[in-house]
């Protein structure tokens, strides 16, 4: 039997809902707005998307979406499609333009997500998916239990190679597990790569040789592909033990072919999510977007933060984290590590900790850690004890009672 991709949608449409989805899943696969003679019943069997289930869920009286056909009522329902894998092969490119191709734009659509996505055996044949993930990160970094605690360099862009090493120099003194480039910080004649990564290794790679602790830089190599290459070698050569790279800029092949040429875990970013997201009614559900890109190689993955400086709900954060967490699917976990940021405290540590039911995680603060009033150093080490406390079970004002740091942070954190 063929294997067969299964992509979910919540749609809405103003059609017959089963026309509908008849519509969705010829334009997808081998139809179009005309019947074909060249579309026999042998093709469309072979080659054709199936519709494997369509649930009602409710009807509205506007449309979610402007230029769709009109009518009295819009009908909201869950639709599951499925295409045989000899139609593209397993190709994350071509995947990508089958189940969230031209389905948005269509007519008969008034709303439409991608919620899931369930992918043959033949993916994880054909792609490696995170070469570390978290064990390989935990060992390059030192840390064997709870989340890295980790930072972004702030201000994002603006400081000079020389003044990004010295905020690297105190968070290193700090204890810092892992330091981030903003994603806006590339290669600019302000602080080009090449400068930047040179002067950040020679502060952690002197603390390393005097400390035996290595934090883990990742920096934002984004660019074409060579550029990529080149700055990978670089950071390899000076030390570096992880390089970032912003998803929505580089593309799948970009990625793909990243991952393939790295020796270096890739802390990959999800600048530019809200322009898939934000509408409940158009666009991705996290879960199956980020089953892409592990797939093509990310070892770290953003899912923004709890109570954070977005429009993102809780219950979606939580849910994004464990999408990361969970397997590919059977047989190939690819698990990388959710990443926790955006106005992020000591503060969200217990609840983060209460809904994942385990801290293997990144959690960065920036002004969480560098706005502590009594340094650096102590910021690094107060959201450190929020993190004892929330897997201790220990409530935050009482465990510290005991420690300094973590008292004065209770007084600016909110």
């Amino acid at each position: 039997m063929s294997e067969r991709i299964h992509a979910t949608y919540w749609l809405e449409t103003g059609d017959d809902p089963r026309r509908a989805a008849e519509v969705i899943a010829g334009e997808q696969s081998s139809g179009t707005f005309v019947a074909l003679p060249g579309e026999t019943p042998e093709l469309k069997a072979r080659s054709g998307a199936r519709v494997e289930r369509l649930d009602m869920l409710d009807t509205v009286a506007t449309p979610s979406l402007p230029g769709g056909m009109k009518s009295d009522t819009y009908t909201r329902c869950t639709l599951e499609l499925s295409w045989p894998i000899e139609n593209m092969g397993p190709s994350l490119p071509n995947l990508v333009s089958t189940i969230a191709g031209n389905l948005f734009e269509l007519r008969q659509v008034s709303g439409l997500r991608l919620t899931g996505l369930t992918l043959p055996p033949s993916f994880a044949a054909a792609y490696s998916g995170p070469a570390f993930g978290i064990d390989g990160t935990r060992k390059l970094a030192g840390v064997t239990h709870g989340p890295l605690i980790g930072t972004i360099i702030k201000p994002s862009v603006g400081l000079s190679p020389e003044e990004t090493a010295q905020q690297v120099r105190e968070l290193v003194e700090g204890g810092i597990d892992f330091i981030k480039d903003d994603e806006l910080q590339a290669d600019g004649p302000h602080c080009p790569f090449d400068e930047r990564v040179k002067a950040v290794m020679r502060v952690v790679n002197e603390h390393a040789e005097r400390t035996g602790k290595k934090a883990m830089v990742a920096f934002n190599l984004t660019g074409d592909l060579d550029q990529m290459r080149r700055r990978h070698d670089l950071v390899l050569a000076q030390g570096g033990t992880c390089v970032m790279a912003v998803l929505n800029s580089i593309g799948l092949v970009g990625m793909h072919e990243l991952r393939k040429h790295a020796q270096l875990p890739i802390h990959a970013h999800r600048a530019g999510w809200g322009y898939l997201s934000r509408s409940p009614e158009l666009g991705w559900d996290y879960a199956p977007w980020q089953k892409i890109w592990r797939l093509a190689g990310a070892d770290h993955l953003h899912v923004n933060g709890l109570r954070n400086k977005f429009s993102e709900p809780d219950d979606s954060v939580i849910a994004a984290a464990r999408a990361v967490l969970e397997p590919v699917m059977p047989g190939a976990p690819m698990t990388a590590m959710p990443v926790f940021s955006s106005g992020q405290t000591g503060l969200q540590a217990a609840d983060t900790y209460a809904a994942l039911g385990r801290a293997d995680l990144i959690h960065t603060a920036g002004g969480g850690i560098f706005g502590h009033p009594q340094g650096v150093a102590a910021g690094v080490e107060a959201l450190r004890e929020a993190w004892v406390a929330a897997i201790e079970g220990v409530p935050l004002a009482k465990h510290a009672e005991r420690n300094p740091a973590l008292r004065a942070a209770l007084g600016f954190w909110k």
